[in-house]
C-alpha cells in the first residue's frame, strides 16, 4: 500500500485544525496568557528563548526541547497559614497538593496546544527529575530565573521568588513552546522583598546570612534531609548496621516513620521556615504592617522555639550555629551526601558548599592540576571568606595540588585516603601541607 493510499493518511488530509489567534505567525499573548489562567494557573508570564537571562541555561531546555521558542511561566498560588504552621505534615501536604496542582495545569496547557497542532512539553515542577546526572544538574528547567525574566516576581535573599501580590507563598511552572508570541513579558522594575531579615532569623540552619550569603550544603542536608542524598546517607546506614538492635542504634523508630511517610506519600521538606516567615507581598504584608510584634509572636517564633531534630554534617557551620542559636533543638551530624562523580562537579559545586566560618582566617590561592582519566587545571582562591574558581593556573600561588582525577574525587567521596594517596604519589603538593588541610577544613565533610 502507498503512504498516500493509507486511510489516517487520508482522513489527516481532510482534517481541519481548530484555529489559534496569530498575529504575523505568532500566537496572540492575551490569548495564550487567558488559556494558561483559564486552567488554573494565578499568574501568567512569557519569555523568548533568546533572552540573556537564560544564557546559562538555554543548551539545556534546547537539549530537552529543541523547538523551544518561547517559555511560558506561570505561578499557583498556596494556602498561607499551611505553611506557617510548625505542624509540618499540614504544610508538606500544601507543598505536595500545590506541586500537583502545577503540573495538572501544565499538562492541561500542552494538551491543548498540542490539539491545536502547537508542540509545547511540560517539565516537572519539582520531581521527578533526571536522577541519572545526580549530583550535578538533575533538572531541566530552572524555574526561578525564568520567573523572574517572565515578570512574575523577584528573588528575596531567602533564595525564593516572591510575587508581588501573593508573596512567596507560591510554586512555579514552566511549559517549553514551539511558537513566538506577539508580546514577551518584562522582568518587573523592584524587587518586593523588604530585607527585613526574618528569614535569616527563623532558619535553623543559618542557611541564610544577614549579609545575603547563602549556604546551599548547609539547607540541602536538613531542610532536603529525606530527598535525594538524605535517602542515600539512610540506605548507608542500613548497609552498615550489623543488625536490628544496631540499625535503631544509629537510626531511631520516629526517623524510620518519617523516611517511610516520604517514601510512601511524597518526600517531606524538614523546614522551609524562610518561606513561612516572610511578610512581603501585597496579600500578605498588611498583617505585618499593622502589628510587626504579633507576627513575631504568632508566626516567627513557634518556628524558633520548636523542638526539633536538625542534621547538619559534622564540624559545619550549621553544626555551630544550631548550637548557638538553638540550643533546645537536638543536632544530629549525618554524612555529606553531596558527592561529586566528576571534577567538574567538585570545581562547580565549591561556591555553594564553602563554609565560610570555617574559613575564617585563610587567605590562600591554590592552583589545582588535575591528571589522569579526567585532566583539567584550575585556580581556586578563598579570601576573605568568599570562594572564585577559574579555569587554569592564573596568579601567584601558594599551593600546587597536583592530583590523579580519579583518586582525587575518591578521596572527597570517602572512599580513598588522603595519607595513602599522599604516600603513593598520587597526590602531589608543592607548598605547605597545613594550606591543604586549611582547604579542606572549608567544605563540609
Amino acid at each position: 500500500m502507498k503512504l498516500e493510499d493509507h486511510p489516517t493518511v487520508q482522513r489527516i488530509q481532510l482534517k481541519t485544525l481548530p484555529s489559534v489567534p496569530r498575529r504575523k505567525e505568532s500566537l496572540d499573548a492575551g490569548w495564550l496568557k487567558q488559556l494558561v489562567l483559564d486552567a488554573g494557573a494565578d499568574d501568567v508570564g512569557f519569555v523568548e528563548i533568546g533572552r540573556p537571562a537564560l544564557d546559562d541555561q538555554r543548551q539545556d531546555i534546547l537539549k530537552a526541547f529543541p523547538h523551544t521558542k518561547t517559555l511560558i511561566s506561570f505561578v499557583v498560588r498556596m494556602n498561607r497559614e499551611a505553611i506557617r504552621t510548625p505542624a509540618r505534615s499540614v504544610s508538606n501536604t500544601e507543598f505536595h497538593h500545590s506541586g500537583h496542582e502545577v503540573n495538572d495545569i501544565a499538562r492541561s496547557v500542552v494538551q491543548t496546544l498540542e490539539d491545536r497542532g502547537i508542540r509545547a512539553t511540560n517539565p516537572a515542577m519539582g520531581f521527578p527529575m533526571e536522577m541519572d546526572r545526580f549530583p550535578g544538574k538533575v533538572w531541566v528547567v530552572s524555574h526561578k530565573p525564568v520567573a523572574v525574566a517572565a515578570g512574575l516576581g523577584m528573588m528575596g535573599i531567602h533564595r525564593n521568588v516572591i510575587q508581588p501580590k501573593f508573596g512567596n507563598f507560591i510554586l512555579l511552572g514552566t511549559i517549553l513552546l514551539d511558537a513566538e508570541i506577539s508580546e514577551s513579558s518584562q522582568q518587573i522594575d523592584y524587587n518586593p522583598c523588604l530585607e527585613c531579615k526574618l528569614c535569616v532569623a527563623a532558619c535553623p540552619v543559618g542557611a541564610i546570612s544577614a549579609d545575603g550569603d547563602f549556604n546551599v550544603s548547609a539547607c540541602y542536608t536538613h531542610n532536603y534531609r529525606e530527598f535525594m542524598g538524605g535517602f542515600t546517607d539512610w540506605v548507608e546506614q542500613v548497609a552498615d548496621s550489623k543488625n536490628a538492635r544496631d540499625y535503631r542504634g544509629r537510626v531511631s523508630d520516629a526517623k524510620s516513620a518519617s523516611m517511610w511517610q516520604s517514601l510512601s506519600y511524597g518526600a517531606n521538606y524538614k523546614a522551609a521556615y524562610c518561606l513561612a516567615v516572610c511578610p512581603a507581598g501585597e496579600d500578605v504584608i498588611g498583617p505585618y504592617l499593622s502589628d510587626r510584634k504579633m507576627h513575631l509572636r504568632e508566626i516567627v517564633r513557634p518556628l524558633q522555639d520548636k523542638e526539633e531534630t536538625v542534621y547538619v554534617t559534622k564540624n559545619s557551620d550549621a553544626e555551630d550555629h544550631v548550637a548557638k542559636r538553638f540550643p533546645h533543638k537536638k543536632i544530629k551530624r549525618v554524612g555529606n551526601s553531596l558527592r561529586p562523580n566528576t571534577i567538574g562537579v567538585v570545581l562547580s559545586g565549591m561556591p555553594h558548599v564553602l563554609q565560610p566560618g570555617k574559613s575564617a582566617g585563610l587567605n590562600a590561592t591554590f592552583h589545582f592540576t588535575f591528571t589522569g582519566h579526567e585532566q583539567r587545571q584550575a585556580t581556586v582562591v578563598i579570601r576573605e571568606q568568599k570562594i572564585t574558581v577559574k579555569d587554569g593556573h592564573v596568579g601567584q600561588r601558594d599551593l600546587h595540588v597536583t592530583a590523579d582525577s580519579q583518586t582525587w574525587i575518591g578521596f572527597l567521596r570517602k572512599e580513598r585516603n588522603v595519607v595513602w594517596a599522599l604516600l603513593r604519589r598520587k597526590i602531589r603538593l608543592a607548598g605547605p601541607l597545613k594550606l591543604l588541610v586549611a582547604f579542606g577544613k572549608c567544605f563540609p565533610r
